[in-house]
């Protein structure tokens, strides 16, 4: 318990026990162990202009939460002197203030319209963990269609397999089980008769969850068949999965 910024010292300690015949400085171990290196940057190149997937409309899994670390992102940014371009049709948003983001497009976050900012503006990279929901979606469907790679685009941040692994809960749990963690019998169900099939299988009370919805939209407990049905049309209606 408590905190754990300062965890290294115990491993210290423990070199110190194992090595005491050798009468190793403590000194000399705390220096080496707290001293600060700096490592060199991740990225070879770094990118003069970066695209921000906005947070979009106010809703569960996208709001205010992500107008702040967007503004956080963009802030960053220019620390960097790295120029940032903001998409977000949402004017209500602290992102979008005058004076945050080198340049704003009030746009839908829909693959179309970002493709036509990616033409125009010619980023080097994007960040799509700062638009919540709509955000994640959009990258993964640019992704797919090949929008990245035709305009030459790095993905920062997060990569886009770790973002599709955990939106869809079938791979999500494959993952999870591959490392040795305990985590509830589900199956992934694409129609609500799949949806009932599966409750049967698994026994009920079943929760339902719908993929690619970081809010728990369309999500619930089902103690019976009616409950599942009711759920399952409902999650269906924003998801595939």
């Amino acid at each position: 318990a408590g905190p754990q910024d300062l965890e290294c010292l115990f491993d210290v300690f423990l070199s110190l026990v194992q090595n005491h015949q050798k009468q190793v400085s403590a000194k000399a171990l705390l220096t080496h162990k707290l001293t600060f290196s700096l490592q060199p940057p991740p990225l070879a190149e770094r990118p003069k202009k970066v695209l921000i997937i906005g947070s979009g409309g106010l809703s569960i899994g996208q709001a205010g939460e992500f107008d702040y670390s967007g503004s956080q992102a963009i802030k960053a940014l220019r620390e960097e002197n790295i120029q940032t371009v903001l998409i977000n049709p949402n004017i209500a948003t602290v992102q979008t203030s005058k004076g945050l983001a080198d340049k704003v497009y009030f746009l839908p976050l829909v693959p179309e319209y970002v493709e036509q900012v990616i033409r125009v503006e010619r980023p080097g990279g994007v960040l799509l963990t700062f638009g919540g929901q709509t955000g994640l979606n959009c990258g993964v469907e640019l992704e797919r269609a090949g929008i990245f790679k035709k305009y030459n685009i790095k993905i920062l941040g997060t990569p886009i397999q770790a973002i599709i692994d955990t939106e869809d809960r079938k791979i999500f749990s494959e993952r999870i089980a591959a490392i040795g963690e305990k985590v509830a019998p589900s199956m992934a169900a694409h129609s609500v008769e799949e949806a009932l099939e599966a409750a049967e299988q698994l026994g009920y009370p079943v929760m339902a969850r719908a993929a690619f919805s970081l809010g728990g939209l369309g999500s619930g407990f089902a103690d019976n068949k009616d409950e599942l049905k009711t759920l399952a049309v409902q999650a269906l209606a924003h998801s595939s999965q």
